[in-house]
């Protein structure tokens, strides 16, 4: 996080790194939950039944609201305050990347708040999993925000080199994920735990 806000030099937020910190978690359970059910279709994981997806999904609902709220707060804070140094940042963004802007609200807050609010969509993995492939697209948005205008300012584009760019790292990332997978047992043994675990229900 202090490297992406290096890129904008004249401008700083005590709150920053707190909300790439957001993103990145609410990013890893969203994925951690993806290759779960991944594992879960292939049978890999039989132990796992929608009590656990409901877990999953309140982890997402909760941490996207927390990514929100920082978001906000950071916002509302340069916004009210109105001072030039600061306000340059969130300009730039709005007026260059209105569009992008705010999809990342869509995409990171209200697309959980939508998809993930009741019972029974927390239980259902297609759900999840529609609902998480949004939030990865959003963060991933995200990200390009807080970096690019502060690198290439308004000449920006989203082409084959930036989508390529994403699903070359997202499948360089499964592709070593899943072959370390293989090579461990899935279930850890002797876990004092494990039939707590195994038996895992929500009332």
């Amino acid at each position: 996080w202090d490297w992406i806000m290096s890129i904008d030099p004249h401008w700083f937020s005590t709150l920053f790194g707190w909300f790439v910190f957001a993103g990145m978690w609410v990013s890893a359970i969203t994925v951690i939950m993806m290759i779960t059910v991944f594992l879960k279709k292939l049978g890999h994981l039989p132990m796992v039944n929608e009590n656990h997806y409901h877990d999953y999904g309140r982890m997402m609902l909760a941490f996207s609201n927390l990514w929100m709220y920082l978001w906000f707060a950071q916002f509302m804070l340069i916004w009210y305050a109105n001072i030039p140094e600061e306000v340059t940042y969130y300009w730039i963004r709005f007026e260059e990347y209105k569009w992008l802007f705010l999809s990342t609200i869509a995409l990171n807050w209200m697309n959980p708040i939508l998809f993930l609010m009741s019972r029974d969509s927390k239980r259902s993995a297609g759900m999840l999993v529609f609902s998480g492939i949004l939030m990865l697209v959003g963060h991933a948005i995200n990200v390009y925000m807080m970096v690019m205008p502060g690198s290439v300012g308004s000449h920006w584009h989203i082409g084959f080199l930036e989508i390529g760019t994403f699903l070359g790292f997202g499948g360089l990332f499964l592709f070593v994920v899943l072959r370390s997978l293989s090579k461990r047992p899935l279930v850890q043994k002797n876990h004092p735990m494990m039939g707590e675990s195994e038996h895992h229900t929500i009332h």
